[in-house]
């Protein structure tokens, strides 16, 4: 019996060491190399110190700000820790209150659809090209800055789809909302 149990457990010992070690850290070493700034979370830095990542959200709420999609992540909004969509079918009276109310809140008539809808993850940082210009009234009113020149900034921020091909126009809200912060700088 212990001719089959041993070979079991340095196979075991072994197969384990490959996959649960070797296997991660070469992963990690490789991803480290050839793609440094994603396998270090896509860390957005300002004066060396990180305020945030390509890859979640924040929540922006004052009107010199543009804000991002609902967040599903409950009562805290893009809190990281809390990531999963509201479950709430697309027919279900609790979404179609929500977004009603939402549609109310920015003045009734059409509006882009991330602008009253969550995303799967509840933290996406993006918003589409559509929402972001419906902001610029208000940002540049905000700030005291004409509507133009918040459009071009808009206009450089946006993102094409992924290899050219692969997704849709996006618009990073916290990569706009610094880049506003460089052009027009308002007394915080």
């Amino acid at each position: 019996m212990l001719n089959q149990i041993r070979p079991a457990i340095v196979l075991t010992v072994l197969l384990s060491a490959v996959t649960g070690l070797a296997y991660p850290l070469a992963i990690t070493a490789a991803a480290q190399v050839a793609f440094p700034g994603q396998a270090n979370g896509s860390r957005i830095e300002r004066d060396g110190v990180t305020i945030g990542s390509d890859l979640i959200g924040q929540n922006f709420s004052e009107p010199k700000y543009f804000w991002p999609r609902p967040s599903a992540t409950g009562p805290e909004s893009y809190n990281a820790a809390a990531s999963t969509g509201s479950n709430i079918g697309p027919t279900g009276k609790a979404l179609v209150d929500r977004v009603a109310g939402s549609v109310q809140a920015m003045g009734g008539g059409p509006v882009p659809g991330d602008a009253v809808t969550t995303s799967g993850s509840g933290l996406d940082p993006h918003i589409s090209p559509q929402y972001a210009a419906s902001q610029i009234a208000r940002v540049a009113q905000a700030r005291g800055v004409e509507p133009a020149a918040i459009a071009k900034l808009v206009a450089d921020v946006t993102e094409g789809p992924a290899l050219g091909i692969f997704g849709e126009m996006r618009v990073n809200v916290l990569r706009l909302n610094l880049a506003l912060d460089a052009a027009a700088p308002l007394g915080n």
